[in-house]
């Protein structure tokens, strides 16, 4: 992320605080939707995503649900590396699919934590086995058995998730949902990672955070990948 990206994120986030108090009063004069998705489809480079109402759990036993955070290709539309969400989502989609497997895609809005994020999108999915992703690129695998602040697989730090590393979270997803026992997807470690990244992983999430709604419930998304 380069310093224009990165100053013109800090000055997002700053007008996001100062007009935070009048949000409430905005969303009272909106009109309720009944639970009736509302956001207004999106498109950036080879990603398009629309909203197609409250998501309903599955029943093939062959899907992965993959649930995205508040903030993904909504107002934050790389991670925090800068991999476009487009290939994000094509990588994981790939390592599904390369397992015989399929996916369906969800968008959570009362929070912006990946481990309960990835825990809705396992109890909506027909196997149990479900991915969530933050807008920065942490991603968990979990299954709907599972405590929320337990997993299976967890890649917590963002800036060492490439798009390999993305495509085998999708095929190890699609292990699981097979009933089998992969082994976990390497992480690589940087001691260097946290300090450089920390600043701007905090910005990311506070963006993130701003867009969650506690009253929302689980989207179904159709999506589009060029």
């Amino acid at each position: 992320m380069d310093q224009a990206t990165l100053k013109e994120l800090i000055a997002q986030v700053i007008r996001d605080v100062v007009t935070e108090a009048a949000a409430p009063a905005a969303a009272a004069a909106q009109p309720k939707a009944g639970g009736v998705a509302t956001m207004s489809p999106t498109s950036v480079g080879d990603l398009r995503i629309a909203e197609a109402g409250e998501a309903q759990r599955g029943t093939d036993p062959k899907e992965v649900v993959v649930a995205l955070s508040p903030g993904f290709s909504t107002a934050i539309h790389e991670t925090i590396i800068g991999i476009p969400h487009a290939r994000v989502l094509k990588e994981i989609c790939a390592g599904i699919e390369e397992e015989g497997m399929k996916y369906r895609f969800v968008r959570l809005y009362k929070t912006a934590d990946v481990g309960f994020v990835a825990h809705e999108a396992a109890k909506l999915s027909g196997s149990g086995i479900g991915i969530g992703i933050q807008s920065r690129g942490t991603t968990v695998i979990h299954q709907k058995d599972l405590p929320p602040l337990s997993n299976l697989e967890l890649f917590s730090q963002s800036p060492l998730i490439d798009e390999a590393t993305f495509r085998a979270i999708g095929k190890n997803a699609a292990k699981y949902a097979k009933g089998e026992n992969p082994q976990p997807v390497p992480v690589r470690n940087d001691q260097m990672a946290r300090p450089k990244y920390q600043a701007i992983a905090a910005l990311l999430h506070n963006k993130e955070t701003t867009l969650c709604d506690l009253a929302r419930k689980p989207q179904a998304l159709q999506v589009s990948i060029g």
